[in-house]
């Protein structure tokens, strides 16, 4: 484990803006990730673990603290022999569709809906990733973590992992400034519990139905599910890939709003939420509807613009710094604020970044 020359984090993050930081440290082993944190946390210094960068905008100042990067990505499988369970551990550092993609070759099924995310496998029950129907909390068993305040290894059963809808206890514990921008616990690995199937589990979302000509609830084979799920999100530009601007993004930026159904503007899409008299609509529908449209940008020749494949991406178009990003950030925000009285809020951590 040695310090490494600093680099900008634009260089480490999908949206491709981001300050230097003060140090970064790359670890190959779990002792010299628990090491690194440890490090850190004694002395005070302000630390920022990153995985893929996928979800992820830094300020233009930077990170004035240590950067810690996993590099591991090992996968180990037990086959725990009741009803053809299955058992898949992978390190925090294992990139996301590396797994997806083992998965759906070897036929564990589960994994296949969440295709093309891009980040690493320890971020995943953070944000409790999700698309097309699909959420990591359904797979999810276990997650081995370093509790940063009890200095001790501690892992964590599905039933503690406190689930919703792109969040986690795990996520929650960034809001301290003890701890932030890094949660309390850092992901060592995961554990995902699913079942040996050619077939999918059933399709939840009628996008995805649709692409594959089949009814909601059908079950097809994974290796299609997964066809399907990058063509759809390649469509939308949220399949990474360099000569791509409109994949210079950090995914979907804002999240759906859940709001009271009686607040819900007329044409919305609903779709069910917990709570009481709460719904689940479209961040991108309202986006488009408030005036916003695909390729939008604050000024004709702003670096940053909406996407031009799919309104809930904010994508530099080359040369963007993070202040540019924001800025349209903000003019969305406003924008959908002032048409429906509905705040949508980020799904990226900022980092160094007022929004």
């Amino acid at each position: 484990m040695e310090p490494m020359t600093t680099p900008r984090l634009s260089e480490l993050t999908t949206l491709r803006v981001g300050g230097p930081a003060r140090e970064l440290v790359e670890t190959g082993t779990e002792a010299e990730l628990i090491d690194a944190v440890k490090a850190a946390d004694a002395s005070g210094t302000p630390l920022l673990v990153l995985g893929g960068g996928s979800n992820l905008l830094v300020g233009d100042d930077g990170f004035d603290g240590v950067v810690v990067r996993d590099t591991r990505a090992d996968v180990t499988l037990v086959n725990d022999g009741a009803c053809g369970g299955l058992s898949i551990t992978a390190t925090a550092g294992t990139p996301w569709d590396d797994l997806v993609a083992q998965a759906v070759e070897s036929e564990w099924s589960g994994f296949e809906a969440l295709s093309g995310i891009p980040g690493s496998t320890g971020a995943t029950p953070v944000q409790n990733v999700g698309a097309y129907g699909a959420e990591v909390a359904d797979i999810v068993a276990l997650i081995r973590t370093w509790d940063r305040a009890e200095r001790a290894v501690k892992s964590l059963p599905l039933v503690k992992a406190q689930f919703g809808y792109r969040d986690s206890m795990l996520k929650r514990t960034v809001t301290s400034g003890e701890w932030g921008p890094t949660p309390r616990y850092v992901v060592l690995d995961v554990t995902f519990h699913t079942r040996m199937a050619s077939l999918s589990a059933p399709i939840r979302y009628q996008q995805l139905a649709t692409a594959l000509d089949v009814e909601i609830g059908a079950r097809v084979p994974i290796t299609d599910v997964r066809a399907a799920v990058l063509a759809l999100r390649a469509s939308k530009g949220m399949v990474l890939d360099a000569r791509d601007h409109d994949t210079w993004s950090a995914g979907s930026f804002f999240t759906n709003p859940i709001i009271a159904s009686d607040v819900l503007p007329d044409g919305a899409p609903a779709y069910p939420a917990v709570g009481d008299g709460k719904v689940k609509t479209s961040a991108a529908w309202l986006i488009e509807h408030a005036g916003f449209p695909r390729g939008y940008a604050v000024a004709p020749d702003a670096p940053a613009s909406l996407s031009t494949k799919h309104t809930l991406a904010l994508t530099n178009r080359g040369g963007a710094h993070a202040a540019d990003l924001l800025a349209l950030a903000r003019a969305v925000r406003e924008g959908v604020r002032e048409s429906y009285g509905i705040t949508l809020v980020p799904e990226p951590m900022l980092v160094g970044a007022e929004f």
